[in-house]
């Protein structure tokens, strides 16, 4: 599966996944009711989809420059840490405005968040390509005889 398929499969899994998560976490980490969490996990999944999008496609034209194929074990880091590292940035004010909490706060709060979907991200990946395969910017390229 290439192109926006792939991307339209891969965001509505992962991002069905991390609603469901978020809302469970942010209800339990913040005494917050549900409704309140779910609300906010609907957002930050808008927000991740649309950076998902982006991401991807500008991850995918370097990936495609790259002279060695596939994806490593540190090509596949570099890719979770990019992601979740804007998405930090964005989700901490987020986070202190909808919650009502200062900053710091919210950077506590974010912390449990970020190391999850760090490791979700990089084992989303990992399983989708094993299921879906390799996009073609990291497969081999098919040289002329």
């Amino acid at each position: 599966m290439q192109g926006i398929k792939r991307k339209i499969v891969y965001v509505a899994l992962y991002e069905a996944i991390a609603i469901a998560s978020i809302t469970a976490a942010m209800t339990w980490m913040s005494g917050q009711g549900a409704g309140h969490a779910g609300i906010l996990a609907v957002a930050s999944s808008v927000i991740a989809i649309t950076w998902n999008l982006v991401y991807n496609t500008l991850f995918e034209a370097w990936e495609a420059r790259q002279p060695t194929r596939g994806r490593s074990l540190a090509r596949r880091i570099a890719h979770a840490v990019g992601f979740q590292g804007v998405m930090m940035l964005i989700g901490i004010p987020l986070y202190a405005w909808w919650l009502a909490v200062s900053l710091a706060q919210a950077f506590m709060l974010n912390i449990g968040m970020i190391v999850f979907f760090l490791v979700y991200s990089f084992s989303y990946n990992w399983v989708f390509d094993l299921v879906f395969g390799l996009p073609a910017s990291a497969q081999a390229r098919l040289e002329a005889l």
